[in-house]
């Protein structure tokens, strides 16, 4: 067989839906950090053998968003103050080179994009919906890494955003007015409207300087 005697495959691999279906319990907080996995419960809720399910949960350790602890199984991760600073620093790195590839690019573009996204982060906070909110809110970075352009920052980022949901869920009650998380947002569209990178580099930083300050009192983005 040679290379391309190979076939695509159409279906998504039973491991690679429950590992999707895993993620995103952890990332909406349904399995909050701490929570342990029974392999029983699990396989019976999901209605599979322990094979697939024991492999998608070793992609999710693979991935950092589970631990294993001897003798005793798997664990959601769970965010100590140094785990926040850590997700929030990294993101900090990719956002800021994806801000300088955008800005040299098709400003207004992004900015569209992005406003789509702050659209529906005000739609959730008229609606009082937090979770509509946070799901939004991540929406938005995931939007600003894309439309750098650069794979590698998307990739990088990937494992990332799925740690800054579950920041962003224990950030819900941390905010005394929903509409400070939207302005936030705004406030960056419009300096990348204007084309001012500085500003905009400094109104992303001050918000996950923000942001670990809120979920790890005294711990601060950089040191």
């Amino acid at each position: 067989m040679t290379f391309a005697d190979l076939e695509p495959i159409d279906r998504e691999s039973t491991a690679g839906i429950i590992a999707r279906r895993l993620r995103q319990a952890i990332m909406d907080g349904s399995m909050p950090p701490g929570t342990q996995l029974g392999e029983t419960e699990l396989a019976g809720r999901f209605n599979v053998s322990r094979g697939p399910l024991r492999e998608a949960m070793q992609r999710l350790v693979s991935e950092g968003l589970l631990r294993s602890e001897r003798h005793r199984g798997l664990f959601v991760i769970d965010l100590e103050p140094g785990d926040v600073r850590d997700v929030y620093t990294a993101r900090w790195a990719i956002e800021r080179a994806a801000v300088i590839e955008i800005m040299a690019g098709d400003r207004e573009a992004t900015a569209a994009l992005l406003d789509e996204t702050v659209a529906a982060m005000a739609m959730a906070a008229d609606h009082n919906n937090p979770t509509a909110l946070s799901d939004a809110d991540l929406r938005f970075h995931e939007v600003l890494i894309g439309a750098s352009g650069c794979k590698r920052l998307v990739r990088m980022a990937r494992t990332l955003l799925i740690e800054t949901r579950m920041c962003l869920t224990l950030l819900q009650t941390t905010y005394r007015r929903v509409d400070e998380r939207v302005d936030e947002h705004n406030q960056i569209i419009k300096a990348i409207r204007r084309g001012d990178t500085p500003t905009v580099l400094k109104l992303l930083e001050n918000h996950m300087e923000d942001a670990v300050q809120r979920l790890a009192p005294g711990t601060t983005l950089h040191p």
